[in-house]
């Protein structure tokens, strides 16, 4: 079996695990992670409408996009 090697960032999120004693603080800090992951999502979307690569013409054309695998 192969060992798994951690990168440093998860070893820190591993050694913070240790401080969870209950479902609400694991609840917390799930929705911690997840603004923070939301929050560089919308600078990324700010940023490429600032740039002109995302505009209202294109955020329309997405409602008509089928990207589905074909399945036969």
């Amino acid at each position: 079996m192969e060992a798994t090697v951690f990168n440093p960032a998860q070893l820190q999120l591993l050694e913070m695990m240790s401080f969870v004693k209950s479902e609400k603080t694991l609840a917390d800090l799930k929705q911690v992670i997840s603004d923070y992951f939301a929050s560089q999502a919308q600078a990324e979307i700010d940023r490429l409408w600032d740039e002109g690569f995302l505009t209202e013409e294109k955020v329309e054309s997405f409602r008509k996009l089928h990207e589905r695998t074909p399945y036969n």
